[in-house]
């Protein structure tokens, strides 16, 4: 983790990819999802531990602009912080781009509530929370 920002590489599969070979839309948001839980886990907090506490983390808002195209069998690098948080929210930022060339791919935001079981919003744990820091948006997040 360099300056509260983690970084996670993964390479575009097959079956991410329409008939002429870009990576459809909707997998950017699953790339995000694993830099997210990457994110936590080096944070010292893992979405299984949340969840055997009785807490789900659960997506409220994603908002995806796309630059360039990623196509099959690219090395995708998605880089992901957080750009706010509060007792029962945390917004991530991410920036995904392609290494070999530094073609900027998409910059994304997602919003996650805490939910307990019965899908009521409830607090973050306090020991969570105390692991969780703001970094600075490495790119211009538009939203």
């Amino acid at each position: 983790m360099t300056n509260g920002i983690t970084s996670v590489e993964l390479r575009v599969r097959y079956a991410e990819t329409d008939q002429m070979g870009v990576a459809y839309h909707t997998h950017y948001l699953v790339w995000c999802e694993v830099a997210r839980t990457d994110h936590l886990c080096q944070l010292g907090v893992s979405y299984r531990s949340l969840e055997d506490g009785g807490l789900w983390l659960a997506v409220v808002d994603a908002r995806i602009r796309y630059g360039a195209s990623a196509r099959y069998d690219d090395l995708v690098r998605v880089r992901c912080w957080i750009r706010d948080f509060g007792s029962r929210r945390i917004v991530f930022g991410y920036a995904i781009d392609r290494p070999v060339d530094a073609a900027h791919l998409a910059i994304a935001q997602t919003a996650l509530i805490a939910l307990d079981h019965s899908h009521t919003v409830t607090r973050l744990p306090p020991a969570a929370l105390g692991k969780l820091s703001v970094a600075p948006d490495p790119v211009r997040v538009p939203f």
